[in-house]
């Protein structure tokens, strides 16, 4: 399979599950109305679980535009192939938002609140305050970058990848699903609570575009002045994270 197919495949089926449990949780007359905070996460680790496990193989299953930069900037990913990886990341999130309205919409229809409608396809933080926020997108995000980084060692080869050895660390799948699983949902327990977590710009910036043009009822603005919060806070976090490896450990 093409890497950037993969890589819209495995983040369309991310954001299903994950934005997924979202609605099943927030949204009326569901069978998980209300279940709370721990469904929430768990259903985002297993989303992260299937994502990667299903593209691993054929693209390293990045599935977040924070994760290909790092990626290249560390020299794990040519910066060549950002561009591909990065769009493609991004139709996955606008169809996995637009694919779980559909689902959800007698749901949608019986739901009054807004909000919680907008929460089934993009983050938000609980305070308000942008700097706040901006730097625990940019932790929490770098504690998913750091982690993959010094927890992987393994190589595989990229067509056209550039370099003596012709092969780079393209990314989570190199460590495996269930790990990379367990700690989003480690991170959506320690550090959730304050801005949704969202670490990945495909994830909230692609189902918040399908927000925009869907026709749910009783919807309300998308909340744009927020919305570079969950795309630059990920993406510094993932540059930081590249950063302090290559000072811990040196570029390979």
């Amino acid at each position: 399979m093409n890497p950037c197919l993969a890589e819209f495949i495995g983040t369309t089926i991310l954001v299903i599950f994950g934005n997924g449990v979202v609605a099943n949780v927030v949204l009326s007359k569901t069978k998980g109305h209300g279940a709370g905070w721990i469904v929430i996460t768990a259903g985002w680790a297993l989303a992260v679980f299937v994502g990667v496990f299903s593209s691993q193989s054929f693209s390293g299953a990045h599935l977040n535009p924070a994760v290909t930069v790092a990626m290249a900037q560390a020299g794990k990913f040519p910066w060549s192939g950002v561009l591909g990886y990065v769009g493609a990341q991004m139709a996955g999130g606008v169809l996995g938002g637009t694919l779980v309205y559909v689902f959800y919409r007698a749901h949608f229809l019986a739901t009054d609140d807004a909000s919680a409608k907008l929460a089934c396809f993009c983050t938000a933080p609980n305070i308000r305050g942008y700097g706040q926020a901006f730097f625990c997108e940019v932790l929490g995000t770098f504690l998913l970058v750091l982690p993959v980084f010094l927890m992987t060692d393994a190589k595989i080869k990229l067509p056209g990848a550039t370099g003596a050895t012709n092969e780079v660390i393209i990314g989570l799948g190199t460590l495996g699903a269930l790990p990379v699983g367990l700690l989003v949902f480690a991170i959506g327990l320690s550090l959730g609570g304050t801005t949704g977590y969202a670490i990945n710009p495909a994830r909230d910036l692609g189902p918040r575009i399908a927000h925009a043009f869907l026709p749910i009822p009783g919807k309300r603005d998308g909340d744009w002045g927020y919305a570079w919060v969950p795309v630059l806070g990920p993406l510094a976090g993932g540059l930081l994270a590249a950063l302090v490896h290559s000072m811990l450990i040196g570029h390979r």
